[in-house]
């Protein structure tokens, strides 16, 4: 089991526990790039010097004690920050999570959502406050959102019940700030609105309820780490890489035209296999979007030849 993230307390007015928040999340990725020199085939190493020690082969590395947060308030001139008096910010705020308010969970705007965390008590004799909190939030559909600080910032978290009724745990949720956000009417400011066909948008929609099914995360792999993996495996056996067949696309005249084809083409029954979709496994989640769910492991990755 992964080290704690965050261990402290969690306090809704005058109830509170003791939680501990485990990243739900890991890098699966399986290979590891090194630097290498082309010339010698060996690896790069980099070494942290001043900027007039940079063009100085023979000038020796700064030293991790001597390496200190600075900020630049003007050309060349910092501030010293230490760490310690980065651990003294928000001391108190370190150690419990106020629950400032509740909100439904439809109202969590995916795109503030930045890490998941699996929420524990952090011993037997915080169980029950735990297991009233997480009920009542389930029941509810609320979230109750919050701030802690970690790693030297302090973040907006949302703390809830699991989708899965068999989950006794909780989730938080670490929150983008909005001002974190870019702005979206900078970007979609100049999309032309044409008006919409009645005909279009109806085919549309039937192509959207052909291929909607339940969501299944375990569906979906990584195909680039498998063409990684074979590319890697071909040049260690001195093999060639496998050559893929494109698809052949039918030609389209027009749009109407593309849509009534995609809609005569899918079956009503069973969506159209996608690249990175494995059509042999049944979906069992929701179709509607959800948080974070535990996935079980994923099959080992096969070795071309």
């Amino acid at each position: 089991m992964a080290r704690p993230y965050w261990s402290g307390q969690i306090q809704i007015s005058l109830v509170a526990f003791g939680v501990q928040l485990f990243p739900a999340i890991e890098a699966k990725s399986e290979i590891r790039f090194h630097e290498v020199s082309r010339k010698s085939g060996e690896r790069v190493r980099h070494q942290k010097v001043t900027e007039s020690e940079a063009a100085d082969s023979e000038a020796a590395p700064v030293e991790k004690d001597d390496i200190v947060k600075g900020y630049e308030y003007s050309k060349g001139q910092f501030v010293y920050i230490e760490p310690e008096e980065i651990k003294e910010l928000r001391a108190a705020a370190r150690q419990t999570v106020q629950i400032e308010q509740f909100i439904g969970m439809d109202e969590l705007d995916p795109a503030l959502l930045e890490k998941p965390y699996f929420v524990t008590p952090q011993n037997d004799s915080q169980a029950e406050a735990f297991a009233v909190v997480r009920k009542a939030l389930k029941e509810t559909g609320k979230a109750g959102l919050g701030r802690i600080a970690a790693s030297g910032r302090e973040r907006l978290i949302a703390i809830c019940a699991p989708q899965d009724d068999k989950l006794a745990g909780m989730m938080a949720y670490v929150l983008r700030y909005p001002e974190e956000l870019r702005s979206a009417q900078e970007y979609f400011a100049g999309i032309k609105t044409p008006a919409v066909d009645d005909d279009q948008l109806s085919l549309a929609k039937e192509l959207i309820k052909r291929k909607t099914g339940k969501f299944d995360p375990g569906k979906f792999k990584d195909e680039y780490e498998i063409a990684l993996r074979e590319l890697i495996d071909s040049k260690i056996q001195r093999t060639p890489m496998p050559k893929e067949q494109e698809p052949a696309r039918p030609k389209v005249v027009n749009l109407m035209d593309a849509l009534r084809r995609s809609v005569s083409e899918t079956s009503q029954k069973k969506p159209v296999a996608r690249v990175g979709v494995d059509e042999t496994k049944a979906g069992t989640g929701k179709s509607k979007l959800k948080l974070v769910k535990p996935h079980a492991k994923a099959p080992a990755r096969r070795k071309t030849a």
